[in-house]
């Protein structure tokens, strides 16, 4: 990205932000090449948010045919029938984001998620995925973790009115600004995803979200199951709270930490609301033009929202913060 310009097009289009984070930001994100798995609700949101920044290309990936369930918070697919049958996710929502911003190039890519490469990955400054197994979420960030070049790697799951961002961007360098305009560089490094899942319940924040211990548990009984991301239903709950309990157990700390309620909306959230798809799509998109533009305080390494009482949480978990 270095060395390159903005061009008087890009100038012209994108002069309002410029205004707000200035030419050098717009720079780097005009030049930059972002990749989205998995077009639920949330992820949507970012995608039109990000198109419209002005990033350089978005490539997005999710082969699955389009369904009602899926129609209630993509607003990117056409609502005729007849348009959409037989096509994919991202064929479809291609077609759409490509007319928020021409100049921001848009593409397809097919097959799954967990079969790309590390060379694959190396193609992106960012990669976000959303709606797959544990196991994926863990594969793909370790082959961004691979790569000399440092690649964003970001996490997103929603359900009911319920949702999680967990980011990393390993070592990062960004500038961060005092009162009287002083400029000085700050490093933040991030743990990998699994050390983030994996630190024991007992040395977390005494107040850490209790949706980061119920997302745990989901993840998990979705693992032992072999079932995919919202494959599983109200009907689990028993063998849910078994787990559960097995869980506290082994990490010696209180079932109350994981209520009953919260577990029955993680698992009833098939469906995604709108207003929070439009929350975390925002934050995301704001978090995102931050690492690539190396301007602002990141997020570390977890925000929680929950739109029952409003409140978005971010939890820095890491071994190093917890167990040292």
């Amino acid at each position: 990205m270095d060395g390159e310009e903005l061009t008087e097009q890009e100038t012209a289009l994108y002069d309002r932000q410029i205004r707000v984070w200035g030419a050098d930001a717009q720079r780097r994100l005009s030049k930059s090449h972002i990749l989205v798995s998995g077009l639920q609700g949330s992820v949507i949101e970012f995608c039109k948010n990000i198109v419209l920044a002005g990033v350089g290309s978005l490539t997005i990936n999710d082969d699955r045919l389009v369904t009602e369930e899926l129609l209630s918070a993509n607003f990117l697919i056409p609502l005729d029938e007849s348009v959409y049958s037989g096509r994919s996710i991202a064929e479809l929502c291609c077609e759409s984001l490509k007319d928020f911003n021409p100049m921001v190039r848009v593409s397809v890519e097919k097959g799954e998620l967990s079969n790309f490469n590390v060379d694959f990955f190396g193609k992106f400054d960012a990669v976000i995925i959303n709606c797959c197994s544990l196991a994926t979420k863990k594969s793909v960030n370790e082959k961004c973790r691979k790569l000399l070049k440092r690649v964003a790697f970001y996490t997103v799951d929603c359900r009911d009115t319920c949702a999680e961002i967990f980011v990393d961007l390993q070592k990062y360098t960004y500038l961060k600004v005092r009162k009287g305009e002083e400029k000085f560089e700050c490093l933040v490094e991030y743990p990998s995803f699994e050390e983030a899942i994996s630190v024991h319940w007992k040395s977390l924040p005494k107040r850490v979200s209790k949706l980061y211990l119920a997302m745990r548990v989901i993840e998990k009984f979705e693992e032992l199951e072999g079932r995919s991301p919202r494959e599983i239903s109200t009907t689990d709950l028993v063998n849910v709270q078994k787990l559960r309990r097995e869980l506290c157990e082994a990490y010696c700390v209180s079932e109350s930490l994981i209520p009953d309620h919260l577990l029955g909306r993680l698992l009833r959230g098939k469906t995604e609301f709108p207003p929070v798809c439009a929350i975390i799509g925002g934050i995301l998109g704001q978090e995102v033009i931050k690492a690539i533009s190396g301007k602002g305080d990141p997020l570390k390494n977890f925000f929680f929202f929950d739109a029952m009482d409003g409140t978005g949480l971010i939890e820095d978990i890491s071994k190093a913060k917890t167990e040292g």
